[in-house]
């Protein structure tokens, strides 16, 4: 049986997500082996077609270009669940992107989110999503754009938010926010994606029935974070549209990715 590389982020999201895949409890023709790494890297590692299927941040869709097709199934995206933009002190957006502001990445789609919410910014600094919320309460940075777990933890930095970018979106278009994909390296058989998009789609269905099962591997790659935190990650971001992303998801994909082109 051959092995295939499945590349997705060691976020409570994915991790319940796709636990019942890799761990054998959903049948496929292949194996797969899970590469875990942080969305940005994964990214990156795309224009080299490095893994034969990736989570990717739709920011990241256009510079892919045709290297990978996206799957229906294991979408990261909903309502209200969009990147923040924090400050030390209250302000607007406008006013905080007069100044430096740390980004998770400029392929992600927090930061594409942003520059169609806020054209013209006056400085950006790339570091790991993880570490921006420290930066701007160190004052490092003058705002940061924060995503995954970040939403529900700003505050206890002192933070305040100057954005929701989610709120924004869906104000614009009435569409969902769509954050992510998962894609298959296009030089696979049209019959092997479909077996990985299936596969993804009963894993997903398995988390949902079977909750506790994937515990242990969500807490195993969720570092510091606390069960609360971990609860309200899954529940946020795992939903209808992770089993199929459906028409209103691929009107939402589309429309980022033609905006933001």
């Amino acid at each position: 049986m051959r092995t295939l590389t499945f590349g997705y982020s060691p976020c409570p999201n994915d991790t319940f997500a796709f636990h019942a895949l890799t761990h054998g409890l959903v049948q496929l023709p292949f194996e797969v082996r899970p590469v875990l790494l942080d969305i940005e890297e994964l990214n990156r590692r795309a224009h080299q077609g490095e893994f034969d299927f990736t989570k990717l941040s739709v920011g990241a869709f256009a510079g892919v270009g045709a290297r990978y097709t996206m799957l229906r199934s294991g979408a990261a995206l909903g309502h209200g669940v969009g990147p923040l933009v924090v400050t030390r002190t209250p302000m607007t957006l406008a006013e905080a992107v007069r100044g430096r502001v740390a980004i998770p990445g400029k392929e992600t789609t927090a930061y594409r989110l942003l520059r169609l919410a806020a054209p013209v910014i006056a400085e950006t600094v790339e570091m790991r999503y993880d570490k921006i919320l420290r930066a701007v309460e160190q004052g490092e940075v003058d705002a940061g754009l924060i995503i995954h777990e970040s939403r529900f933890t700003y505050m206890q930095h002192g933070l305040h938010k100057a954005q929701d970018l989610g709120e924004w979106w869906e104000g614009e278009t009435g569409l969902p926010v769509p954050l992510a994909g998962i894609c298959a390296r296009s030089d696979l058989d049209v019959t092997t994606m479909r077996e990985m998009e299936r596969g993804i789609r009963e894993s997903v269905a398995y988390a949902f029935a079977q909750p506790a099962a994937s515990a242990a591997y969500v807490r195993a790659n969720a570092q510091e974070m606390s069960e609360e935190v971990c609860r309200q990650h899954i529940q946020l971001y795992v939903n209808e549209w992770s089993v199929d992303v459906g028409e209103e998801g691929m009107r939402a994909i589309t429309r980022l990715v033609e905006v933001g082109t």
